[in-house]
C-alpha cells in the first residue's frame, strides 16, 4: 500500500545547483483483430475481450462530460482487466489525455464509475495507456512538503487494473486562462502568499502586469518559497511521488513528463490569453520584467562589456496583439537583427535553457534508475514562422529566426539528459492557417523533427487542437513517419502519440469510429498516400469493430 500523505526528506534542501545566471551550458499493445473486434489477435491465438455491457446494470457514464444521459454498464466486468498478452508492433503506441480535473481538490478521483467505463472502452480501442496531469496545486495545497497523493493513488490503480499504462505530468503551473483549460487550479496558496508578499516572484511583462501561472524562473536559485528554491520545491515533489508509487514506476507509470513552464511546456507565458490579453495570432511580449530577470540582464550586459544593454528590455518590441511589422524590434530589418538584438534574444533564450537544465537535473536525478522514462514538452508556435524574426517564437523564448535554429539547442539539452522532446501541431497543414498569421505547422513540425534527428533524443507528439476527423487523424500519421529531404531515414524516433482529450464528443459514434481506425493505424505504423484520407469515410463503415461500436453508443450514447 502506498502512504497517502509524505513529507520532504530530512535532507532534501542540501541539494545544491549550480548554474550561470547569464548562460546555460550547452511499442506495445494488443491488436484488434477486423472481422472480429471481439479478439484480439495474439500471434495465432485469438483471446475474447469482454466488452458486452450488461443492460441490467446501470450507471452515469455521461456526468463525466456533463451530458445528460444514463449509460448501461456492468460493474462487474466494468472493473475486470482481461488477461492479454504483449505483442510488438511496428507502429507508434497511442496514449489519451485525461479530463483536466480527473483529481479533485478533496484528493479523490473526480466521476470514478464513468472513468472506469472510459478506461474500459480505451482498452478495447487499442489504446496503450493514459496522460494524467499530477497537479502540484492539488497535491501540496495544505502546506510546504505535506503532500497528499491519495487521488492519484486510485487512479494509478484504476489504470493498472485496466491494463493500461500511464504518463504521469509533473504540472508546476497553474491551470486555466489557456487554451482548452476547463477548470482552475492555482498553485499551491503557500506559494501565492509569497508571491504577495513578493510580486518579482512570478513573470512580469512591461506595463508591469503579473502572471501567476508560473514562478519566474529569475529565481530558480533563490531561496524565496518558505526557505526553498523552487527548484529544490520541484525535486522534492517528484521525490515524494518517487518514493510513493515507486512500484508503480516501469510497470504501469511509464513516463513521467516534467513541466518546465506556462501549460508544462519550456518557454515564457509570452501568450496568456486570460482576461483577453493575448489573441491569436499576436506576437506576444517579453516577459522579463521582474526584478531577479533584470538583474541577471544587468549582469550579462557588464559581463560582455557594454553595461547599456542590460538598463532594460527592448522598448520597440510592441504589443501582445501586434503582427511583426508593426513593432521595430521584429520587422524585416528590425532591431532584432542587430548586435544588441543577438545579445538580448541569446540572453532571454539561455535563461530559459538554463532553467530546463535545473528542471532537468533534478528530474534525473530523482527518477534514474526508477524504470520511467523522463520526457518534456515544447511548444508548437507556428504563427509568424513564416516572417524572417519568426517573433512569435522569440517572445515565448525560442531564439529561431531565419539566421539561427532555436531547437537544435533545445533538443541537445534533451539529448543531455536522456529527455524525450515532446512537441505538438501534429494534426495541423499549413493550408488550413489564416494567410495573414503566415502560419506553418508543417516547417515547424520539420524543423523539430529534424533537430531530434541531428542529436538522437527521443521524439513524441500530441495534436493541438482536438480533432476526430479522417484528414486529421492522416497528417497525424504522416508526421509519425515523416521523412525528411536529403535522407534515407523513412522513419523519425516517434516513441509515443498523446491524443488530446477524452471529452464526450470523443465517444459519440461516428467519432469513435474514427479514434479506433486511427489507433489501429498507427499502431500498425501505417502511413497514407495522398489523398487515402478522403477514402477513410468508406473504410470505417465497413471494417470498423462493430462491437466496439456499439459499446462506444452505449457507453456515450450522445
Amino acid at each position: 500500500m502506498f502512504s497517502m500523505i509524505s513529507t520532504c526528506s530530512s535532507n532534501s534542501s542540501k541539494t545544491i545547483f549550480c548554474r550561470s545566471e547569464c548562460f546555460a551550458e550547452q511499442v506495445d499493445g494488443p491488436k484488434i483483430c477486423l472481422k472480429n473486434p471481439r479478439k484480439e489477435v495474439c500471434g495465432m491465438n485469438a483471446i475474447k475481450l469482454p466488452l458486452r455491457i450488461s443492460p441490467r446494470q446501470k450507471t452515469v457514464l455521461c456526468e463525466t462530460y456533463s451530458v445528460q444521459t444514463q449509460t448501461v454498464v456492468d460493474t462487474e466486468t466494468m472493473h475486470q482487466s482481461p488477461a492479454i498478452s504483449e505483442v510488438t508492433v511496428k507502429g507508434v503506441p497511442v496514449f489519451v489525455m485525461l479530463p483536466l480535473d480527473t483529481v479533485k481538490a478533496n484528493g479523490t478521483v473526480n466521476r470514478k464509475r464513468a472513468l472506469n467505463a472510459s478506461l474500459m472502452a480505451l482498452k478495447s480501442g487499442g489504446v496503450e495507456g493514459v496522460m494524467v496531469d499530477v497537479w502540484w496545486g492539488l497535491v501540496e495545497k495544505d502546506g510546504p512538503c505535506n503532500y497528499n497523493w491519495s487521488g492519484y493513488k486510485e487512479l494509478v490503480e484504476m489504470v493498472s487494473k485496466h491494463g493500461l499504462k500511464l504518463q504521469a505530468v509533473m504540472s508546476f503551473h497553474q491551470c486555466g486562462g489557456n487554451v482548452g483549460d476547463t477548470c482552475n487550479i492555482p498553485l499551491p496558496g503557500w506559494a501565492l502568499e509569497e508571491v504577495e508578499r513578493n510580486p518579482d516572484l512570478v513573470y512580469t511583462d512591461k506595463a508591469g502586469r503579473r502572471n501567476k501561472e508560473y514562478i519566474s524562473l529569475g529565481c530558480d536559485t533563490l531561496p524565496v518559497l518558505k526557505g526553498r528554491t523552487p527548484i529544490q520545491v520541484y525535486a522534492d515533489y517528484m521525490r515524494s511521488f518517487r518514493d510513493t508509487f515507486r512500484d508503480m514506476l516501469g510497470k504501469v507509470i511509464v513516463e513521467i513528463q516534467v513541466g518546465m513552464g506556462p501549460c508544462g511546456e519550456l518557454r515564457y507565458p509570452s501568450y496568456p490569453e486570460s482576461n483577453g490579453t493575448w489573441r491569436f495570432p499576436g506576437i506576444g511580449e517579453f516577459q522579463c520584467y521582474d526584478k531577479y530577470m533584470k538583474a541577471s540582464l544587468r549582469a550579462c550586459a557588464e559581463a560582455v562589456g557594454n553595461g547599456n544593454w542590460g538598463r532594460d528590455c527592448p522598448r520597440d518590441s510592441g504589443n501582445y496583439n501586434q503582427f511583426p511589422e508593426d513593432a521595430g524590434f521584429f520587422r524585416r530589418e528590425g532591431t532584432w537583427d542587430t548586435d544588441y538584438g543577438r545579445f538580448f534574444l541569446n540572453w532571454y533564450s539561455e535563461m530559459l535553457l538554463a532553467h530546463g537544465d535545473r528542471i532537468l537535473s533534478a528530474a534525473e536525478g530523482v527518477f534514474n534508475g526508477s524504470g520511467a522514462k523522463l520526457s518534456g514538452k515544447v511548444a508548437g508556435i507556428h504563427w509568424h514562422y513564416g516572417s524572417k524574426s519568426h517573433a512569435a517564437e522569440l517572445t515565448a523564448g525560442y531564439c529561431n529566426t531565419r539566421h539561427s535554429d532555436g531547437y537544435l539547442p533545445i533538443a541537445r539539452l534533451f539529448k543531455k539528459h536522456r529527455v524525450v522532446l515532446n512537441f505538438t501541431c501534429f494534426e495541423m497543414k499549413d493550408e488550413e492557417q489564416p494567410q495573414h498569421a503566415r502560419c506553418s505547422p508543417e516547417g515547424l513540425l520539420r524543423q523539430v523533427t529534424e533537430a531530434t534527428r541531428k542529436t538522437g533524443v527521443g521524439f513524441a507528439g500530441e495534436n493541438a487542437l482536438q480533432r476526430f476527423d479522417g484528414r486529421g487523424y492522416a497528417q497525424i500519421m504522416h508526421n509519425s513517419n515523416l521523412k525528411l529531404h536529403g535522407t534515407n531515414d523513412s522513419k523519425s524516433q516517434m516513441c509515443a502519440f498523446t491524443y488530446l482529450r477524452m471529452n464526450q464528443k470523443m465517444f459519440q459514434s461516428e467519432n469513435w469510429h474514427r479514434f479506433v481506425w486511427f489507433v489501429r493505424n498507427m499502431r500498425e505504423g501505417r502511413t497514407l498516400r495522398h489523398g487515402e484520407e478522403d477514402r477513410c469515410e468508406t473504410e470505417l463503415k465497413f471494417n470498423a469493430a462493430a462491437y466496439l461500436r456499439n459499446d462506444a453508443a452505449s457507453l456515450m450514447h450522445a
